[in-house]
């Protein structure tokens, strides 16, 4: 999650901005697994479990899926652990 709060810190952004792209739309899979240094079937594991909690988005452009962060449930969820626990 802290790679995905400010990606280009984290992953160079040249790639992105070769096709067009850049990191607002999020950082690719194979990205993310790279830099991690585990197997894809892993973090695409991982990341799609932190998707179904809300707390990722992601976009599919062609054969690539793109994940950020959902600022407003991360938020929200950061106030609900503030408030209550």
């Amino acid at each position: 999650m802290l790679w995905l709060k400010d990606p280009s810190e984290y992953f160079d952004e040249k790639p992105y901005l070769e096709q067009n792209l850049n990191f607002k739309i999020g950082v690719c899979v194979g990205d993310i697994q790279a830099r991690a240094g585990l197997a894809q079937s892993v973090i695409s594991g991982y990341l799609l479990t932190m998707q179904k909690a809300g707390l990722l988005e992601s976009e599919r452009i062609g054969k690539w899926t793109y994940y950020r962060r959902n600022e407003q449930t991360i938020q929200a969820f950061s106030e609900y652990i503030k408030n209550n626990l």
